[in-house]
């Protein structure tokens, strides 16, 4: 059995939000396109309280993209994105909901980032994301959403930590930053993981 995780297809990483991924809204109709050929399909959703610790806005003195020291980690400063039930949060109103078997919400916490869809950055709170996927007979995951060289990554890199093979689905990722994925594809490649386009994927699954 396999699945699909679509990781954060929200506006607030559109080109148009408040922490847009270049290109962002061209990978939703490749996801639509895919959807079919899984067993499962589920969702991550950034959901950050107003006051969520990560924000720049939170720091006084500080501007988004700085970093700093926050628990011994170093820690990014965005701007204020998907904070819960904002219009940011949503999901891009294209994108195909209705296969959606599940929400894992990540972020909640105010006091600690959240980029994976499995845990949190300091790996102390389960979205609960593995045992779902393995109550279902998952063994097979592919990966796909915003953005591929943060939360993407840090999600596949879980997966493959909790033993589920993992793919990520490139054309229908987009990244923040595209060197820095290029260097996270050969980490990623290292550990295991498989990278195909949607069009090779729909090639297999015929």
């Amino acid at each position: 059995m396999n699945a699909l995780v679509i990781i954060d297809v929200q506006n607030d990483f559109m080109p148009y939000g408040s922490l847009g991924v270049p290109d962002g809204q061209s990978i939703v109709p490749v996801i639509n396109k895919i959807q079919p050929y899984y067993d499962l399909v589920v969702a991550t959703q950034d959901w950050h309280p107003q006051d969520h610790i990560s924000f720049a806005s939170k720091h006084p003195g500080k501007k988004p993209f700085d970093n700093i020291e926050l628990a011994g980690s170093n820690q990014v400063l965005w701007p204020d994105h998907c904070v819960q039930g904002t219009e940011g949060a949503m999901f891009h109103p294209d994108l195909e909901t209705r296969k959606l078997a599940a929400i894992f919400r990540k972020g909640m916490d105010p006091q600690v980032d959240s980029y994976s869809g499995f845990y949190d950055n300091r790996h102390l709170i389960s979205t609960g994301l593995a045992g779902y996927l393995r109550d279902k007979g998952i063994s097979d995951v592919h990966f796909c959403g915003l953005a591929s060289d943060i939360c993407v990554y840090f999600t596949i890199r879980d997966a493959v930590m909790e033993g589920f093979s993992a793919t990520l689905v490139e054309d229908a990722s987009r990244p923040l930053n595209a060197e820095t994925f290029e260097i996270l594809k050969k980490e990623m490649k290292g550990m295991g993981v498989k990278i195909y386009t949607s069009e090779y994927l729909n090639f297999v699954s015929e």
